[in-house]
């Protein structure tokens, strides 16, 4: 009893998750890419998620290059913390467009996000939200 629980405590709780985790199960659902028939649970099937990731290109391909790299750690060094007080992981570009985009370096279209305000700015902000990536 190094937690506090007895062993039937341990035991009822988990037959109570079996029984969420059956509760929970839910049917499947038809691919997110227009037109393709496969059963999901979300999202994009495998095969369609393979293409989507194929078609996006590398990160170096789309601009995330060592340049970028320096980029970032110094604006991240600058501007430490996220709008909502956590500390920043992230570094949006304001315009939107990417470190290929025509202001990608500039210091006045960076912004220091955490990964959780990064990633509901991406998901509002771009048209399709993550599926259009």
């Amino acid at each position: 009893m190094v937690c506090g629980r007895t062993v039937q405590q341990h035991n009822y709780a988990q037959i109570r998750a079996r029984r969420c985790e059956a509760i929970m199960a839910r049917a499947k659902k038809v691919c997110s890419t227009s037109g393709c028939p496969a059963l999901v649970d979300t999202g994009r099937c495998d095969s369609c998620n393979g293409k989507a990731e194929a078609k996006r290109g590398s990160a170096a391909q789309r601009g995330y290059d060592a340049r970028w790299r320096r980029t970032r750690a110094a604006h991240l060094g600058r501007h430490p913390l996220c709008p909502c007080g956590s500390i920043a992981t992230d570094v949006d570009h304001i315009d939107g467009l990417g470190p290929k985009g025509p202001r990608g370096h500039d210091p006045s279209n960076l912004r220091s996000l955490c990964h959780s305000c990064h990633s509901q700015r991406t998901g509002r902000d771009q048209p399709g939200g993550w599926a259009a990536r």
